[in-house]
């Protein structure tokens, strides 16, 4: 379990916001003077929308920055579920490098998964940041449950990324995805998870508490990671 969790509140979702742009635009900052670019992987879904669109407005020297979705829906570009077409029209025209890590025409996710790790290996490791999501399933990235569930979590330590197929699948976005295994995830020198609601702060509370033999992957996720992590929550 993490040494230190810290709880950030805030009274609104654009407060929550601007806070969480600035660290991360912290960390994209250090990385930077430290070796000359910063590697991050982003979440998807609405809720850090508000986020983005403030940290592209920072003064960073985009050009040096990687980014990567944190999970993708095996979808085409450009489809309205695919995660990194939201990112990649936020962060492209400020100069920042967005990678697609699902290919065009993976009809096999477990094949999307390996293509998608080959790609993993050429970053620079461990991520500088990783931000996560939290479902009020108690999913992260796409580590839902399901039958890959158990290769996400307990994979071999080389393996960055993996298709995975969640069971019940996700009634919003019912397809197939990539996702981070959990030793990518946790091996961030960063970990920052930005939720909002009182459903989804009960579940991670719930993790927290269960630690290692939580059935949440949150749970599991927080369990092994060893680094601080900050939880960013507002109501709503």
């Amino acid at each position: 379990m993490s040494e230190e969790i810290e709880w950030w509140e805030y009274d609104d979702r654009s407060e929550m916001a601007a806070a969480v742009a600035g660290d991360i635009g912290f960390i994209i900052e250090s990385a930077i003077d430290a070796r000359g670019a910063a590697v991050i992987a982003l979440a998807g879904g609405s809720t850090p929308v508000p986020i983005y669109e403030k940290l592209a407005a920072s003064k960073l020297d985009w050009k040096r920055v990687t980014i990567i979705p944190g999970d993708e829906r095996i979808v085409p570009l450009g489809d309205p579920l695919s995660n990194v077409t939201h990112l990649a029209k936020t962060f492209l025209p400020k100069g920042a490098r967005v990678l697609p890590i699902v290919p065009n025409a993976a009809a096999d996710y477990k094949v999307a998964g390996r293509s998608a790790d080959a790609l993993m290996q050429d970053l620079h490791w461990p991520l500088d940041l990783c931000l996560l999501g939290v479902g009020t399933d108690g999913h992260t990235a796409s580590i839902f449950p399901g039958p890959d569930h158990d290769e996400a979590v307990n994979g071999p330590k080389e393996r960055r990324a993996l298709g995975v197929m969640p069971d019940p699948m996700p009634i919003e976005a019912p397809v197939p995805r990539v996702t981070l295994s959990l030793t990518a995830i946790t091996g961030a020198k960063s970990l920052v998870i930005a939720v909002t609601g009182q459903d989804k702060r009960t579940v991670i509370e719930t993790a927290i508490k269960q630690g290692i033999s939580s059935p949440y992957p949150i749970g599991r996720v927080l369990a092994r990671t060893e680094l601080p992590v900050d939880i960013h929550w507002a109501p709503a």
